[in-house]
């Protein structure tokens, strides 16, 4: 009978995260069952799970995660986009308010000037200028009439220059409406992709009791911490003794007085970060305004050596570039790591490093 329950429960699991994987959404291989104890005696509640099992489980929280936080930086990147399309139409919708109240007031110039030449008899200038027999009357009228010419066609030239830019701005303003919808649409497939990620991760640790979701952490701690060994064996850092920059300490100062707070995806403070909502926050506290995701953090600013990296560097994680963390010296990073967890110290070779940029130089 718990022969059958563990193999009942186990397709239980594997049907429940084929779901997902058939929607498109995150997958991951199902925690392996507890080995199996000694028939003659009870079961070790705190070994369920030997560390090997443990160390899969570790693994397979960590991609989830990992594709988590790819979906993340998408979401932000759209919603980024997204404002910035929203902003463009409505200076748009204000052009052409005021290129259709400027039409109006050109017809009405127009409109005057041929009420005059109706109260005139309906004779353009030239033909009243040539009925006049008094010389001044003429010489006078030559200069009215120039005027008169000149007024008209630079009233004509203006009223179709502003009929041309209403027309561009209705139409760029249609294009951004498209791109803003566009954006929306990759908005909620990131966040239904990021829901299903974390709520699969979730749920692997979910199945854990609370000593072996103790030793998971201690698993993760020590995965990082061999990690940073690695790295700081490699003398990666050896020659590296940069001083941060005045910006780049007071983005320090700024992301290290958030550490405590927790990870949420698409924050951007106060009360709470995701990775690069931490990094892009830090530097505008700095007053350096940097792109929002780690994606376009790694895209656009100067790219460094790590031997010539200083505090307040970015350090990009990963090859799709879907972590960053701030450079605080001596090795070390300040950095949101991923739901269920706080803006914490950690070691800047923790995690694969992409490469380092400079949001100052």
């Amino acid at each position: 009978m718990n022969r059958r329950h563990c193999a009942t429960a186990a397709i239980t699991l594997v049907c429940a995260l084929a779901l997902l994987t058939s929607t498109g959404q995150a997958s991951a291989a199902p925690v392996p069952e507890p080995s199996p104890s000694s028939s003659s005696a009870p079961a070790d509640p705190s070994r369920r799970y030997s560390n090997a099992d443990l160390e899969k489980v570790r693994e397979q929280i960590e991609t989830l995660y990992r594709k988590a936080g790819a979906a993340t930086d998408a979401y932000n990147l759209a919603e980024e986009q997204t404002k910035k399309q929203s902003g463009e139409i409505v200076k748009l919708a204000k052009a052409i308010v005021d290129g259709q109240a400027r039409i109006a007031a050109l017809k009405d110039r127009a409109g005057a000037q041929a009420r005059e030449q109706y109260r005139n008899g309906g004779l353009p200038p030239g033909a009243q200028l040539a009925l006049s027999n008094d010389p001044k009357l003429f010489l006078d009228g030559i200069n009215k009439v120039r005027q008169s010419q000149q007024a008209s066609k630079s009233l004509l030239t203006e009223l179709n220059q502003t009929q041309q830019d209403l027309e561009t701005y209705t139409q760029d303003a249609s294009a951004n409406w498209e791109k803003l919808e566009a954006n929306r649409v990759k908005q909620a497939k990131a966040k239904k992709k990021i829901n299903a990620q974390i709520k699969a991760a979730e749920k692997l640790e979910s199945r854990l009791e609370k000593k072996e979701r103790d030793r998971l952490r201690q698993l993760e701690q020590d995965a990082a911490n061999r990690a940073q060994t690695a790295w700081l064996s490699s003398g990666a850092i050896k020659d590296v003794s940069g001083e941060a920059s005045a910006a780049g300490a007071a983005a320090v100062a700024f992301a290290t007085a958030q550490i405590g707070k927790p990870y949420v995806w698409g924050a951007e403070g106060p009360g709470s970060y995701d990775c690069s909502g931490l990094t892009s926050q830090a530097w505008l506290a700095a007053k350096r305004p940097i792109p929002r995701t780690s994606q376009e953090q790694w895209r656009l600013l100067p790219r460094i050596d790590i031997q010539d990296m200083r505090p307040g560097d970015l350090i990009i994680y990963h090859a799709d570039a879907s972590h960053v963390g701030m450079y605080v010296g001596d090795g070390a990073i300040v950095h949101s790591p991923r739901p269920g967890r706080n803006v914490t110290l950690a070691g800047a070779g923790s995690m694969k490093i992409l490469g380092v940029v400079r949001p100052d130089k």
